[in-house]
């Protein structure tokens, strides 16, 4: 028998929230699985696209703490395949701009060491600041 699940206030501003910020209908996820199935960085992720999107739509703000967010690399093969046409690179941006704005960096650039700072090209520190702190 299905569970019915209900969207409270909180959960239903999250998710409006991170629609507003990517421009998605998380509704129209059907969980397929097709994001996850074509993912080539699903293995060193902690949820899948698939779970990530259902967090979405379940308002579930604990997405925010998942590692899956800062490992999309943004190829869009989730949107390619979507055969709803959802662009869940979107939404991971949306996730990851929400984390920022918090104030929560995933990037300390005080921990990197000069030697590791000469040694990385420039343009993959700078990528890493933008990407990664707020």
């Amino acid at each position: 028998m299905a569970k019915k699940i209900k969207l409270d206030d909180k959960t239903q501003a999250f998710q409006k929230l991170v629609e507003d910020l990517c421009g998605q209908n998380t509704a129209k996820c059907d969980q397929c699985g097709t994001c996850s199935g074509g993912c080539p960085f699903v293995e060193d992720m902690d949820i899948t696209p698939a779970e990530l999107m259902r967090k979405v739509m379940l308002g579930q703000e604990d997405v925010l703490e998942s590692e899956t967010m800062w490992i999309c690399a943004t190829c869009n093969t989730c949107t390619v395949r979507c055969p709803r046409k959802l662009d869940v690179s979107k939404i991971a941006e949306a996730l990851r701009q929400i984390r920022l704005r918090n104030e929560i960096d995933q990037l300390d650039i005080g921990k990197i060491s000069r030697e590791e700072i000469k040694e990385l090209p420039q343009i993959a520190l700078i990528a890493a600041l933008r990407k990664l702190s707020s």
